[in-house]
């Protein structure tokens, strides 16, 4: 701890025998303190015990001015800590009478000397993947740049009659499920996606890609005034909030960006399990209803109904 607290220009020698200075001094002032205390004893006349009580008094008294005096010495040895502390006031925290109870300040120093060293790291890997970068630049000076092919993320720029194929095909794949597909802002796609008379969801994709999506109750009104989809007002019933929570985590989970299309499909087929959001309970539990919510999680391997709290 005395690492933390102590700055480089304090001399750790003469510190250590200043310590063992200051408990000497202790030491002498007690033994004042005892001679005071004992008073004349231990002689036989008046006059002796006198002349001994005032001798080892005095050798008391010396021994301290002794240790004082060597004391002094070393605090002129110690040296001047630096007036910029790195951590300013923090340092009145060691004076708490509860420093066993509440370590707060040892905390702090320990926080303060890892931060420090991770500083350093940081400051040699930045200097040695700096070298690095500037290596593979010389090594690419000599190819021309008119001659290297730009590549181009062809998983973004995918023709709009593919992802009308794609999306077709999925149409197809599940009957209970209708997949209306339009494209109101240019060529990105929305879909808008019925599920029997359970739920509908829109979804914004960007060529294959899903960004968002939005459940709503069958019966509620999924369009705004102009006749488009409303991306953003999310359901009135808190059991479609949950499910979009559920989609949410649904695209994080399906993520190929090789193959766009096996995720919007993955993607659709565990969107078709909530088919019977109303009437399959709970794997875990048993039961239909938990705070009267139904299950509204659907496993993404298995496709298994469970409650929000059930699947942890």
């Amino acid at each position: 701890m005395a690492d933390g607290v102590l700055s480089p220009g304090v001399n750790l020698e003469a510190f250590s025998h200043a310590i063992a200075a200051i408990q000497a001094l202790r030491s002498s002032v007690t033994r004042v303190f005892d001679c005071l205390k004992d008073g004349m004893r231990n002689k036989e006349t008046l006059e002796g015990r006198e002349k001994g009580f005032v001798a080892a008094f005095q050798e008391s008294l010396h021994s301290v001015s002794r240790d004082l005096g060597e004391l002094e010495r070393l605090s002129n040895l110690v040296g001047k800590p630096s007036e910029n502390h790195p951590l300013h006031n923090s340092g009145l925290l060691s004076l708490d009478p509860v420093q066993d109870k509440t370590p707060l300040y040892s905390q702090l120093l320990q926080a303060y000397k890892w931060s420090n060293k991770l500083q350093y790291h940081a400051g040699l890997a930045s200097g040695l993947l700096n070298q690095q970068s500037l290596k593979r630049s010389a090594n690419q000076m000599g190819v021309s740049a008119k001659r290297r092919p730009k590549a181009q993320p062809t998983t973004l720029v995918l023709p709009a009659q593919y992802v009308d194929d794609v999306i077709n095909r999925i149409d197809r794949m599940f009957p209970e499920m209708s997949i209306q597909l339009s494209r109101p802002n240019g060529t990105s796609a929305m879909l808008l996606v019925t599920l029997g008379k359970v739920l509908k969801v829109i979804v914004v994709m960007r060529s294959l890609f899903i960004d968002r999506t939005i459940v709503k109750g069958y019966n509620e009104n999924v369009y705004t005034e102009d006749g488009k989809l409303d991306i953003w007002s999310k359901s009135n019933y808190q059991v479609f909030q949950k499910v979009t929570d559920h989609a949410t985590t649904a695209l994080l989970h399906y993520q190929l960006p090789q193959m766009p299309d096996v995720v919007v499909r993955s993607f659709m087929t565990w969107l078709r399990s909530y088919i019977k959001l109303f009437q399959a309970p709970c794997q875990r539990c048993g039961k239909f209803l938990q705070d009267g919510l139904p299950p509204t999680w659907r496993d993404f391997r298995t496709l298994e109904a469970f409650h929000d709290t059930c699947r942890q």
